[in-house]
Protein backbone atom coordinates (compact mmCIF):
# COMPACT_ATOMS: atom_id res chain seq x y z
CA UNK A 1 0.00 0.00 0.00
CA UNK A 2 0.82 3.75 -0.77
CA UNK A 3 1.12 6.09 2.02
CA UNK A 4 -0.94 7.09 4.76
CA UNK A 5 -1.11 10.80 5.25
CA UNK A 6 -3.40 11.79 8.79
CA UNK A 7 -3.55 15.51 9.40
CA UNK A 8 -4.63 16.77 12.76
CA UNK A 9 -7.56 19.24 11.44
CA UNK A 10 -7.46 23.26 10.59
CA UNK A 11 -8.01 25.28 8.04
CA UNK A 12 -4.18 27.63 7.82
CA UNK A 13 -4.28 28.39 4.50
CA UNK A 14 -0.45 29.22 4.83
CA UNK A 15 -0.06 25.28 6.00
CA UNK A 16 -1.65 23.91 2.92
CA UNK A 17 0.95 23.29 0.42
CA UNK A 18 3.09 21.25 3.41
CA UNK A 19 -0.04 19.10 4.52
CA UNK A 20 -1.43 18.11 0.96
CA UNK A 21 0.86 18.37 -1.66
CA UNK A 22 2.66 15.29 -1.10
CA UNK A 23 -0.38 13.45 -0.77
CA UNK A 24 -1.39 15.12 -4.41
CA UNK A 25 2.12 13.93 -5.66
CA UNK A 26 2.02 10.25 -4.92
CA UNK A 27 -1.92 10.03 -6.56
CA UNK A 28 -0.57 12.00 -9.67
CA UNK A 29 2.82 9.49 -9.63
CA UNK A 30 -0.03 6.71 -9.84
CA UNK A 31 -2.53 8.12 -11.76
CA UNK A 32 0.53 9.55 -14.33
CA UNK A 33 -2.11 12.43 -14.75
CA UNK A 34 -3.58 15.03 -12.73
CA UNK A 35 -5.26 12.55 -10.17
CA UNK A 36 -9.00 12.49 -9.47
CA UNK A 37 -9.65 12.34 -5.09
CA UNK A 38 -12.40 10.94 -3.92
CA UNK A 39 -13.43 13.17 -1.40
CA UNK A 40 -15.49 11.27 1.15
CA UNK A 41 -17.86 13.41 3.30
CA UNK A 42 -20.43 12.47 5.76
CA UNK A 43 -23.75 14.06 5.62
CA UNK A 44 -24.89 15.03 8.81
CA UNK A 45 -28.04 16.49 7.44
CA UNK A 46 -29.30 15.33 4.27
CA UNK A 47 -31.17 17.98 2.08
CA UNK A 48 -29.65 20.94 4.16
CA UNK A 49 -26.33 21.38 1.34
CA UNK A 50 -24.08 21.38 4.37
CA UNK A 51 -22.07 18.55 3.04
CA UNK A 52 -22.08 20.40 -0.70
CA UNK A 53 -19.89 23.02 0.95
CA UNK A 54 -17.48 21.19 3.16
CA UNK A 55 -16.77 19.31 -0.36
CA UNK A 56 -16.66 21.98 -2.44
CA UNK A 57 -14.38 23.66 0.08
CA UNK A 58 -12.19 20.75 0.02
CA UNK A 59 -12.30 20.82 -3.83
CA UNK A 60 -11.36 24.78 -3.91
CA UNK A 61 -8.62 23.67 -1.13
CA UNK A 62 -6.87 20.85 -3.16
CA UNK A 63 -6.92 22.59 -6.50
CA UNK A 64 -4.74 25.00 -4.66
CA UNK A 65 -2.46 23.02 -3.64
CA UNK A 66 -1.80 20.64 -7.21
CA UNK A 67 -3.68 20.01 -10.27
CA UNK A 68 -5.97 17.64 -9.39
CA UNK A 69 -9.83 16.62 -9.93
CA UNK A 70 -11.72 16.38 -6.68
CA UNK A 71 -14.77 14.06 -7.01
CA UNK A 72 -17.24 13.98 -4.40
CA UNK A 73 -18.49 10.78 -2.59
CA UNK A 74 -21.31 11.69 -0.21
CA UNK A 75 -22.20 9.01 3.01
CA UNK A 76 -25.91 9.65 4.65
CA UNK A 77 -25.54 9.48 8.28
CA UNK A 78 -26.43 6.35 9.42
CA UNK A 79 -25.29 5.06 6.17
CA UNK A 80 -22.50 2.87 4.17
CA UNK A 81 -19.67 3.77 1.73
CA UNK A 82 -20.43 2.01 -1.38
CA UNK A 83 -16.63 1.48 -1.95
CA UNK A 84 -17.32 1.33 -5.43
CA UNK A 85 -18.18 4.80 -5.85
CA UNK A 86 -14.69 5.56 -5.23
CA UNK A 87 -13.65 4.00 -8.66
CA UNK A 88 -11.68 5.37 -10.58
CA UNK A 89 -10.18 7.73 -8.48
CA UNK A 90 -6.25 7.60 -7.55
CA UNK A 91 -6.10 8.75 -3.79
CA UNK A 92 -8.86 8.78 -1.09
CA UNK A 93 -9.76 12.24 1.00
CA UNK A 94 -11.55 11.17 4.05
CA UNK A 95 -12.75 14.52 5.37
CA UNK A 96 -14.09 15.37 9.05
CA UNK A 97 -16.93 15.87 10.74
CA UNK A 98 -18.80 13.28 13.63
CA UNK A 99 -16.43 10.86 13.90
CA UNK A 100 -18.65 8.56 15.04
CA UNK A 101 -20.88 8.93 12.10
CA UNK A 102 -17.61 8.06 9.81
CA UNK A 103 -17.01 4.79 11.89
CA UNK A 104 -20.53 3.63 11.05
CA UNK A 105 -19.74 4.88 7.79
CA UNK A 106 -16.55 3.00 6.95
CA UNK A 107 -15.78 0.31 9.46
CA UNK A 108 -18.44 -2.12 7.99
CA UNK A 109 -16.28 -1.74 4.80
CA UNK A 110 -12.69 -1.72 6.33
CA UNK A 111 -11.33 -4.69 4.60
CA UNK A 112 -12.85 -3.18 1.10
CA UNK A 113 -11.54 -0.05 1.36
CA UNK A 114 -8.05 -1.92 2.25
CA UNK A 115 -8.12 -3.77 -0.74
CA UNK A 116 -9.14 -0.58 -3.03
CA UNK A 117 -6.79 1.33 -1.67
CA UNK A 118 -3.68 -0.86 -2.29
CA UNK A 119 -4.75 -2.19 -5.40
CA UNK A 120 -3.14 0.22 -7.74
CA UNK A 121 -0.64 1.35 -4.37
CA UNK A 122 -3.64 5.03 -3.91
CA UNK A 123 -2.47 6.93 -1.06
CA UNK A 124 -5.11 7.90 1.68
CA UNK A 125 -5.38 10.98 3.38
CA UNK A 126 -7.64 11.30 6.48
CA UNK A 127 -8.45 14.95 8.05
CA UNK A 128 -9.75 14.99 11.09
CA UNK A 129 -12.58 11.93 11.92
CA UNK A 130 -10.96 10.84 8.90
CA UNK A 131 -7.31 10.80 10.68
CA UNK A 132 -8.56 9.21 13.40
CA UNK A 133 -10.35 6.34 11.38
CA UNK A 134 -7.47 5.70 9.81
CA UNK A 135 -6.09 3.77 13.20
CA UNK A 136 -6.50 -0.18 13.96
CA UNK A 137 -8.70 0.98 16.93
CA UNK A 138 -10.08 4.04 16.24
CA UNK A 139 -10.55 7.14 19.13
CA UNK A 140 -13.86 8.17 18.26
CA UNK A 141 -15.09 10.42 21.18
CA UNK A 142 -15.84 10.83 24.82
CA UNK A 143 -14.57 13.04 27.70
CA UNK A 144 -14.80 11.33 30.66
CA UNK A 145 -12.61 8.15 31.70
CA UNK A 146 -14.49 6.63 34.37
CA UNK A 147 -16.74 9.14 34.72
CA UNK A 148 -14.03 11.44 36.05
CA UNK A 149 -13.40 14.64 33.00
CA UNK A 150 -9.77 14.46 31.00
CA UNK A 151 -10.93 16.88 27.88
CA UNK A 152 -13.59 19.40 27.56
CA UNK A 153 -16.88 18.15 26.80
CA UNK A 154 -17.50 19.53 23.76
CA UNK A 155 -14.98 17.62 21.87
CA UNK A 156 -16.79 14.61 22.93
CA UNK A 157 -18.54 13.85 19.85
CA UNK A 158 -21.97 13.37 21.29
CA UNK A 159 -20.08 10.58 23.86
CA UNK A 160 -19.15 10.98 27.43
CA UNK A 161 -17.14 7.94 27.79
CA UNK A 162 -13.92 7.46 26.20
CA UNK A 163 -14.82 5.72 22.93
CA UNK A 164 -12.25 3.47 20.95
CA UNK A 165 -13.70 1.11 17.90
CA UNK A 166 -12.27 -0.82 15.21
CA UNK A 167 -10.78 1.60 12.60
CA UNK A 168 -9.68 1.47 8.88
CA UNK A 169 -6.83 -0.69 9.88
CA UNK A 170 -4.45 1.77 7.75
CA UNK A 171 -1.80 2.48 10.73
CA UNK A 172 -0.81 0.94 13.86
CA UNK A 173 -1.46 3.12 16.60
CA UNK A 174 -4.53 4.85 17.57
CA UNK A 175 -4.99 8.68 16.74
CA UNK A 176 -6.42 11.54 18.24
CA UNK A 177 -6.53 15.59 16.52
CA UNK A 178 -6.97 18.87 17.02
CA UNK A 179 -4.95 18.25 20.24
CA UNK A 180 -3.24 21.68 20.93
CA UNK A 181 -6.29 23.66 20.14
CA UNK A 182 -9.40 21.53 21.78
CA UNK A 183 -7.49 19.50 24.32
CA UNK A 184 -7.75 15.89 23.58
CA UNK A 185 -4.15 14.83 24.61
CA UNK A 186 -5.36 13.76 27.70
CA UNK A 187 -8.28 11.84 26.06
CA UNK A 188 -5.64 8.97 24.25
CA UNK A 189 -3.38 9.35 27.32
CA UNK A 190 -6.24 7.74 28.97
CA UNK A 191 -7.13 5.33 25.97
CA UNK A 192 -3.08 4.03 25.86
CA UNK A 193 -3.03 4.16 29.71
CA UNK A 194 -6.25 2.11 29.95
CA UNK A 195 -5.48 -0.31 26.68
CA UNK A 196 -8.36 0.62 25.07
CA UNK A 197 -6.11 2.39 22.07
CA UNK A 198 -4.12 -0.36 19.99
CA UNK A 199 -0.85 0.07 21.95
CA UNK A 200 0.72 3.18 20.93
CA UNK A 201 -1.01 6.52 20.54
CA UNK A 202 -0.58 9.83 18.07
CA UNK A 203 -1.91 12.79 19.02
CA UNK A 204 -1.87 15.47 16.14
CA UNK A 205 -1.98 19.18 16.25
CA UNK A 206 -4.12 21.14 13.83
CA UNK A 207 -2.29 22.29 10.86
CA UNK A 208 0.32 19.30 10.95
CA UNK A 209 0.81 15.84 9.02
CA UNK A 210 2.09 12.74 9.65
CA UNK A 211 2.83 10.52 6.94
CA UNK A 212 3.48 6.73 7.21
CA UNK A 213 5.33 5.71 4.69
CA UNK A 214 4.98 1.94 2.93
CA UNK A 215 8.00 0.52 5.48
CA UNK A 216 6.01 1.36 8.65
CA UNK A 217 8.20 4.87 9.34
CA UNK A 218 6.49 8.17 9.58
CA UNK A 219 7.42 11.83 9.58
CA UNK A 220 6.04 14.92 10.69
CA UNK A 221 5.25 18.32 8.49
CA UNK A 222 3.34 21.40 9.05
CA UNK A 223 2.97 23.83 11.81
CA UNK A 224 2.00 22.13 15.02
CA UNK A 225 3.41 19.21 16.71
CA UNK A 226 2.50 15.03 16.72
CA UNK A 227 3.15 13.86 20.41
CA UNK A 228 3.78 10.60 20.22
CA UNK A 229 1.76 8.11 23.53
CA UNK A 230 2.82 4.67 24.33
CA UNK A 231 2.49 2.51 27.52
CA UNK A 232 5.64 2.00 29.65
CA UNK A 233 5.99 -0.22 33.36
CA UNK A 234 5.19 2.13 36.15
CA UNK A 235 8.41 2.74 38.34
CA UNK A 236 7.16 0.52 40.97
CA UNK A 237 6.42 -2.54 38.63
CA UNK A 238 3.14 -2.60 39.44
CA UNK A 239 1.36 -1.80 36.32
CA UNK A 240 1.23 0.55 33.44
CA UNK A 241 2.59 4.02 32.98
CA UNK A 242 2.83 6.47 29.68
CA UNK A 243 5.20 8.42 28.33
CA UNK A 244 4.80 11.31 25.91
CA UNK A 245 7.22 12.70 23.17
CA UNK A 246 6.77 15.76 21.25
CA UNK A 247 8.00 15.67 17.42
CA UNK A 248 7.63 18.80 15.40
CA UNK A 249 7.98 19.25 11.50
CA UNK A 250 11.15 17.39 9.87
CA UNK A 251 11.15 14.41 12.72
CA UNK A 252 11.28 11.15 12.01
CA UNK A 253 9.11 8.53 14.05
Amino acid sequence: MSSVHLVGGGWDAAAAEALYRPFLLEAGAVAGRPPQIACVVLDEDPGDGTAAEHFERWSQLLRTVGDCVPRPVFVPLGGRLAVADLTPADGLLVAGGLTPGYAGALVPVAAEVRAWLADGDRPYLGFSAGAAMAATRAVVGGWLSGGVPVCPDDAGEDLEEITVVPGLGLTPWSVDVHCAQWGTLPRLIEAVRGELAAGNGLGIDENTLVTFAADGRCTVAGAGQVWLVHRAGSPDGTGSDVQVRPFRAGARI
